[in-house]
């Protein structure tokens, strides 16, 4: 589950955006859009003039806390690199990427793993099981800096798992003893989130119900595919108006 990105040689720099969300995307123009920011700053890094014609498909909401604008950018810093024949030291990427947003070096990464700091320091998980998800989004935009100036008071103590779980039911245990501290603060922008936790939580087989990120997506675990589907169908049955979706966490 993600968006699509395709780079080819080109004369000049050009950034064609389609898909379901496409339109939201566009909104800011080039300058905004993080997969044009990560092409510039990737030829300026390497000291290249940026020539590639290069199509984004939006398949993911905007501003949903699910990472689809930094693994973008992460896509383009990787394919860029091969097109333009280049490879920055390991470091210096790392920093560009972070530069880029908090969320792109986990993506540059590709793999599950713990991430510390503000996202630059990551410990690779090993050993992830299989875990099917549900990802419901209700239909409203929430800007993560928006959902950071609403949040107050201090943050949850640092609370990683000593060892992988063997199974999403394991897992989704060890998250239950966790928490989102932007949930509340993003309930409080977009009350419709709660209204999201709820029908994820309710849906049979589900073993539990998240906010991902600083929303407004939200997520339901579960340990086969065939809970999953059915729980989708019956989100978009009763709210059409949702974008929804059933997929499986990334394990490598």
């Amino acid at each position: 589950m993600g968006d699509d990105l395709t780079v080819a040689p080109a004369e000049r720099l050009t950034l064609a955006v389609e898909g379901p969300f496409a339109a939201a995307l566009g909104a800011g123009g080039e300058a905004d859009n993080l997969v044009w920011r990560a092409a510039t700053s990737l030829a300026a890094a390497a000291e290249i003039e940026p020539r590639a014609a290069i199509r984004l498909v939006k398949n993911l909401p905007v501003s949903s806390g699910i990472g689809g604008g930094s693994a973008d950018a992460a896509s383009a810093l990787i394919l860029l690199q091969r097109l333009w024949r280049i490879r920055l030291a390991p470091a210096r990427l790392s920093a560009l990427a972070l530069a880029l947003g908090a969320d792109v070096p986990m993506c540059l990464e590709g793999r599950p793993a713990f991430a510390g700091g503000v996202g630059e320091r990551l410990a690779p998980v090993l050993a992830m099981p299989l875990v099917h998800a549900v990802l419901a989004h209700c239909g409203v935009a929430v800007p993560t800096k928006d959902v950071f100036a609403r949040r107050a008071g201090g943050y949850s103590a640092a609370a990683r798992f000593r060892a992988m779980p063997a199974d999403a039911r394991t897992l989704a245990a060890l998250l239950a003893e966790r928490g989102n501290d932007l949930t509340s603060a993003a309930i409080a922008i977009a009350p419709e989130i709660a209204d999201c936790l709820a029908a994820l939580g309710g849906a049979p087989g589900c073993l539990l119900a998240r906010m991902s990120g600083s929303g407004a997506t939200c997520f339901g675990l579960f340990t086969d595919a065939a809970a999953a589907a059915a729980a989708r169908a019956s989100l978009v049955l009763r709210h059409p108006g949702w974008w929804v979706a059933a997929t499986a966490l990334a394990r490598d």
